[in-house]
């Protein structure tokens, strides 16, 4: 039996959801035609195949590496990327692990495939940004939006004489732009963006796009010319081509790169000025002598940009309990709510030292999180739960087995009959439909039964040794980074409650994770779910909860 997973994309240009349906449909017609088994269906919705970082095809790579099918099915191959190193890459990952890839297009893809289609994907997407960005100057130039929309404008929808939508039209919004000019104002008399923005979500004036006000919005790159004070359209005069992006090979992201000067387009739009020109030279004078500023140019000094920064333990993972915000470094080794320092919308404003919070998560991960009756209570309500869902499966099997007594019974009766000289027409008909459904059954049977999901009963103790081995290599730079990277894979997400003098720390991890650390074959079959532990006063744990 050839298993078979059908891959379908569609992005945002000239296609609609219903393209996945009819590549999926055109898939299954053809695995029906060789008689192939459709296993699972994959699929990713409005997102361009520049980059394989897309949850559809990652889960379909995902479940190649564990062998559930022998084929990827594609309308073409160009629905699994467009890119040429990328394509490669794909066909390299499957071949590994021994799955070949079909389209409708190509038949079955080889090497000269990768070569000449992906060149030919990869010529196809360069010749289509040469083109969008061709008609994008031209609405530039004349005097049109070049894409997206800037705070304090409103997007014209009106049709032309051709009947057509006309693109790129914009208009002043007189409430945005009032607070654009209360924004300049404030900068210019001395008030940082950090607190233009406080004061701004006090008053709750809605910020772009309807989210909160963030310091970063209002101050941007002044050489990249991002953010509201660095924004020239506000004074009249449309820059266009001032970034390019490009994707990171290692990331599949888009990173911006700031072009030269001279491939800048500039057009002056004087019906779209919201800032005059005494304002905005008032707020360029006040940036340029902040960066004049001794601390500033001692910062810059260092180029911090070009060094990566360092990954923590909780990067990324704290949460406040009071907002529900991510947590933020505070100083060099404190960390506090974000939205409490920088957007003033929390009321929780207690930081914590970095080095006691990983300590802390790394004591309840060893010591806690784990506990032995903990883990019996979890192993025997697992193995309830696994077979109170396969008792259906289990059931099937059984009817399928019973079916197959029958027909081959069935079968035999007639096999006898026709060796005794007796062939009628009707006769031949019966025996062709038995044969056929015993084949469909017999398919049914072939696939293994589930297998018992056992756990160690030592496996806390398992997990607490691992656990403490990983901790202790986050100390030898050499293997730092794999260790903490583990670790991290634990954890999903560790949330702080403050209470007066009450400290609450509730740890999250996926339990898949957390077995797998211990018992890898074990948690390939087991299903996603959470633990939490909490900490009580102190950083004491006091509760365990499953």
């Amino acid at each position: 039996m050839t298993r078979v997973a059908i891959y379908a994309r569609f992005s945002t240009q000239m296609q609609r959801e219903a393209s996945i349906e009819d590549q999926v449909r055109l898939c299954q017609e053809r695995a029906a035609r060789d008689d192939w088994t459709v296993s699972e269906v994959f699929s990713d919705m409005a997102l361009s195949g520049a980059t394989i970082l897309r949850p559809g095809l990652q889960s379909l790579l995902e479940q190649a590496g564990r062998g559930a099918f022998d084929i990827v099915l594609a309308e073409a191959l160009d629905r699994l990327s467009r890119d040429q190193a990328d394509v490669a890459t794909l066909y390299k990952r499957l071949t590994f692990h021994g799955v070949k890839i079909v389209t409708l297009a190509e038949g079955e893809v080889t090497e000269l495939h990768v070569g000449l289609k992906g060149t030919m994907n990869q010529l196809f997407l360069k010749d289509l940004a040469a083109k969008t960005r061709r008609g994008l100057r031209g609405r530039v130039e004349s005097g049109h939006s070049g894409g997206g929309n800037s705070y304090g404008y409103d997007v014209v929808r009106r049709l032309g004489p051709d009947g057509l939508p006309v693109t790129g039209e914009r208009t002043i919004n007189p409430t945005e732009a009032e607070i654009i000019k209360r924004i300049f104002k404030e900068f210019s008399e001395g008030h940082s963006p950090k607190a233009i923005a406080k004061r701004l979500n006090a008053d709750h004036v809605p910020g772009p796009r309807g989210a909160l006000w963030r310091d970063t919005a209002i101050r941007g790159h002044r050489i990249r010319g991002t953010g509201l004070l660095n924004n020239e359209l506000y004074i009249g005069r449309l820059v266009w081509n001032r970034l390019r992006y490009m994707k990171d090979p290692e990331t599949g992201k888009r990173v911006s790169r700031r072009n030269p000067p001279q491939e800048w387009i500039i057009n002056e739009v004087p019906d779209l000025r919201i800032i005059d020109d005494n304002l905005w030279e008032a707020v360029k004078r006040r940036q340029g002598e902040i960066d004049a500023e001794p601390r500033v140019q001692a910062i810059r000094a260092t180029r911090f940009w070009e060094k990566k920064r360092k990954v923590h333990l909780l990067t990324g993972l704290l949460r406040c309990g009071c907002c529900g915000g991510g947590f933020a470094a505070v100083g060099k080794d404190y960390l506090a709510c974000s939205a409490a320092r920088k957007l003033g919308t929390c009321t929780q404003r207690r930081s914590f030292k970095r080095g006691e919070l990983e300590a802390l998560v790394l004591d309840l991960l060893r010591e806690r999180l784990m506990q032995p009756r903990a883990v019996a209570a979890f192993i025997a309500a697992y193995g309830e739960e696994v077979n109170a869902g396969r008792s259906e499966e289990t059931a099937k099997r059984a009817r399928h087995e019973a079916e197959l007594a029958q027909l081959t019974r069935r079968l035999e009766g007639l096999y006898d009959a026709i060796a005794d000289g007796l062939r009628t027409a009707g006769l031949m008909a019966k025996l062709e439909d038995l044969e056929a459904r015993k084949i469909i059954v017999e398919a049914e049977l072939t696939a293994p039964q589930p297998s018992p999901v056992r756990l160690h009963p030592g496996l806390s103790e398992i997990y607490r040794r691992k656990v403490t081995d990983l901790a202790q290599t986050l100390s030898d730079p050499a293997i730092r980074t794999a260790a903490l990277e583990t670790i991290r894979g634990l954890i999903s997400s560790v949330t702080i409650h403050v209470d007066g003098e009450k400290v609450t720390v509730e740890l999250e991890g996926a339990i898949t994770a957390l077995i797998g650390l211990a018992q890898p074959e074990a948690a390939q079959r087991l299903d996603p779910s959470s633990v939490e532990v909490v900490a009580g006063v102190g950083f004491e744990p006091t509760t365990f909860r499953l």
